[in-house]
């Protein structure tokens, strides 16, 4: 059993990969990214995290882009959706990166626990640093992006809870 497997209540393995988001937000030729701690290693990523319990992808994306970097955006498109496992962990990742424009930046915000610093790096930059990226999914989706990969926004569809 791996990370993202469980045992319910019946001894049955259910497996669930970890849903993630992701920002590709371009400027003046560079990308914003995140150098941040993990497991005792620098590694480089987009602005990325976890989805919330009753938090749309859209949502979740915008919140961890301005915890992690201090800076709010607008999505634009939708630039794709990786799936991935990790070898090094066995945990699996279903990841929606979304292109984003910048709205305003707060540089005193405190970034979330773990990001070293946000940084401004090009392409080229960015491949060059892929012994430092915290997963493939940080290159593909620029390169995706860079080839004018988009989906509109509301080809996802965010159902809100409601009583029963």
């Amino acid at each position: 059993m791996n990370r993202t497997s469980f045992r319910n209540e019946d001894n049955e393995t259910i497996w669930r990969p970890d849903v993630t988001v992701a920002s590709i937000v371009p400027h003046a030729g560079r990308f914003l990214l995140v150098e941040e701690a993990v497991r005792g290693e620098l590694v480089l990523n987009q602005p990325a995290g976890h989805l919330e319990p009753d938090e749309s992808l859209l949502d979740a994306a915008c919140r961890e882009t301005l915890e992690e970097t201090g800076w709010s955006i607008e999505l634009t498109d939708l630039v794709g959706i990786y799936q991935w496992m990790n070898p090094d962990n066995d945990s699996h990742f279903l990841r929606f990166t979304f292109a984003a424009r910048l709205l305003r930046h707060d540089p005193q915000r405190r970034l979330d626990e773990g990001i070293v610093r946000a940084l401004w790096l090009s392409r080229t930059e960015i491949a060059a640093e892929h012994a430092r990226l915290r997963s493939p999914m940080v290159l593909r989706s620029v390169d995706d992006w860079l080839a004018d990969k988009r989906l509109p926004l509301d080809a996802l569809t965010h159902l809100p809870t409601t009583p029963r």
